[in-house]
């Protein structure tokens, strides 16, 4: 299959196979320069070089995948003032841009806000983002909607 017909999902780390896992793990110690050398990354994460070469060009830690996109999150706020604000300045601090903006109504005290983010110069990954924002008081839950 060539890159122009090949398709691409979004699928959790559980259901994986350890080989992918594995090649992950060592383009990270590459990329961290926690290992100089494919063989010493290998090494450390117990992975036969021929399936570090295999999936190294075919698999990618989500905040690879999200960086310079534009992504949309669904959150769900408690209705109470300053949850929207809080998490506004959590995005604005990882320098996301944040592009738009559209919160529904409250209903039964939550209330959903979409937010369209930017996230070519943030210095955080798009995953330890969305926990942070998981965190915060009067946050119910955030999901990754898709990317542009």
């Amino acid at each position: 299959m060539n890159k122009k017909d090949a398709k691409y999902y979004l699928v959790e780390e559980g259901i994986l196979p350890e080989a992918i896992i594995k090649t992950v793990m060592a383009k990270e110690l590459l990329l961290k320069g926690a290992a100089n050398t494919v063989n010493e990354a290998v090494e450390k994460v117990d992975l036969s070089r021929s399936a570090f070469y295999k999936y190294k060009d075919k698999v990618f830690p989500f905040h690879q995948w999200s960086r310079g996109k534009i992504v949309t999150l669904a959150v769900l706020l408690e209705h109470r003032s300053g949850v929207l604000s809080t998490v506004l300045n959590i995005i604005a601090s990882v320098k996301g841009s944040i592009l738009t903006i559209n919160q529904n109504l409250p209903l039964q005290g939550l209330a959903n806000a979409t937010l369209s983010i930017e996230t070519a110069e943030m210095d955080q990954d798009l995953e330890e983002l969305l926990k942070i924002i998981r965190g915060v008081s009067g946050v119910q839950d955030v999901r990754l909607l898709g990317q542009n």
